[in-house]
């Protein structure tokens, strides 16, 4: 007789929805992503990125950071001061370097969900992720233009001229509304959405410490 090894790793499946211009979006991934490295043997996932525009009527051009805010939310200048500080803390505490200051925008990332939706079907859409979220938040990127989305789709390890020809089209655009359609329906209106088997729910930038806690509960639950 043999004795062979059981892997008994709980398989989920974790759709996060985000915006490219979310930095609470940032957060929840690497906090997300850091869970699930420690839960390794335990717990495996596949994370599948899903669109969601905060933004979706922005100009090209976008609209500096601090203006935006103001009009939005009504926060001062000083209070999105603090505001963003208190991010810079908490992204550097998981390993990111946010840069964003009161000269940075907020730009319209319809086609960068395009190229997402493309980067899922060529099995690249994690490092698109990342590269995006770095190119943006960290170098200050301009997310709307289409020669910086084509550079930053090839550091990805996507091709460049495929990049261009979606984004030169209307490619993926039909399907990304669809999928905005599809979470808005579900009740999400506020991102991160981090939903785990079609059933859960954990919402924000969360540390952590909170998402590791709520995936083994979630994973002891089915």
């Amino acid at each position: 007789m043999q004795c062979r090894q059981v892997d008994m790793t709980k398989q989920l499946k974790i759709d996060f929805v985000s915006d490219v211009s979310c930095p609470w979006c940032v957060i929840g991934l690497r906090s997300l992503e850091s869970a699930l490295g420690r839960l390794s043997g335990e717990i495996a996932a596949e994370i599948h990125f899903h669109p969601f525009e905060l933004n979706p009527k922005m100009a090209p051009a976008g609209q500096n950071i601090v203006e935006h805010i103001t009009e939005k939310y009504g926060a001062t200048p000083a209070q999105s001061a603090q505001t963003r500080a208190m991010i810079r803390e908490r992204a550097a505490g998981v390993g990111f370097d946010m840069r964003m200051d009161e000269q940075s925008r907020i730009y319209n990332t319809f086609d960068a969900h395009r190229l997402l939706h493309w980067a899922g079907l060529e099995g690249k859409q994690g490092e698109l992720k990342h590269a995006l979220f770095s190119a943006y938040f960290t170098d200050g990127s301009v997310m709307s233009d289409h020669e910086t989305l084509i550079s930053i789709a090839g550091k990805a390890g996507l091709d460049p001229a495929r990049a261009r020809e979606i984004l030169e089209s209307d490619t993926y655009a039909a399907e990304v509304r669809r999928r905005e359609r599809f979470f808005q329906e579900q009740g999400i209106h506020s991102v991160p959405a981090v939903i785990v088997n079609d059933q859960y729910l954990i919402s924000g930038g969360q540390p952590s410490e909170v998402f590791e806690r709520a995936l083994r509960e979630m994973s002891a639950a089915d």
